[in-house]
């Protein structure tokens, strides 16, 4: 079963799951398989549909099963500002903590598999395997937040769109099971504008930017949305990094 297999309203089993190897039940044997179903349920959301609000009392936590969603953070003055994507596989909620931290919204068409949250924080208590994956969870998100204050403050445009298409490249490949090596294949999420918002840039840098990449051969472009990048590592030099991920000092 592939993510685009998943229609809106079906009840997926946890085994077939096409997120599973990298959600935070990757490492639940049969059993903790089955206790999980018992109080999951999905939930789907149209783009530009808001799932949360900030400040609101959650019941539930969540995992991304297809599509995009953004973090946004919004001051007093009303001005906003995007503070992370989720992305398939990605953890929503933070057990422990009654409200929400930020609005979430969908960028494309969402859905969401969702544990009701108090069995779900009982269950991380006698679950090992479940706490264990999302602590890792955590600490990834972590590593992407330090990540995105680097590219926001200090990469430049052409940089920061070739980071963006490498995060992207390299998710979609990891939900295939696909390794790095060969071209990678992915249809872009994100409309130019919300590139745009994002990163901070303007739509027309936007476009400039991914024509220019083009040009030189770093991505393929088919239409505005199917992605091609025919080497993972020169993508990573275009975007600051090494092979590795690493920031080039």
């Amino acid at each position: 079963m592939t993510l685009k297999d998943i229609p809106l309203q079906t009840h997926v089993s946890c085994g077939d799951c096409p997120i599973r190897h990298r959600a935070v039940c990757a490492r639940c044997e049969t059993d903790e398989l089955v206790e999980l179903e018992q109080m999951k349920y999905y939930r789907s959301y149209e783009a530009g549909q808001t799932l949360i609000w900030s400040g609101d009392r959650m019941d539930f936590v969540a995992s991304v099963v297809t599509g995009i969603a953004t973090l946004t953070q919004t001051l007093e003055d009303g001005r906003r500002q995007m503070v992370g994507l989720l992305l398939p596989s990605d953890f929503v909620g933070r057990p422990g903590r009654p409200t929400a931290a930020y609005d979430v919204t969908a960028t494309t068409d969402v859905v969401m598999c969702c544990f009701r949250k108090k069995p779900f924080e009982d269950m991380m208590g006698r679950t090992p395997h479940v706490a264990q994956r999302l602590l890792e969870m955590t600490l990834d998100e972590l590593d992407a937040a330090r990540e995105w204050m680097l590219l926001l403050g200090r990469k430049t445009a052409r940089e920061k769109i070739a980071s963006l298409m490498a995060i992207l490249a390299r998710r979609d490949a990891t939900l295939k099971l696909k390794g790095g090596r060969g071209p990678l294949v992915f249809d872009l999420p994100l409309t130019r504008e919300a590139m745009a918002d994002y990163l901070g840039l303007t739509l027309e840098t936007v476009s400039r930017q991914i024509s220019a990449l083009r040009k030189d051969g770093v991505i393929v472009l088919d239409g505005k949305r199917h992605v091609t990048v025919p080497d993972l590592n020169r993508l990573l030099q275009e975007a600051g990094d090494d092979s590795d991920g690493g920031f080039i000092g």
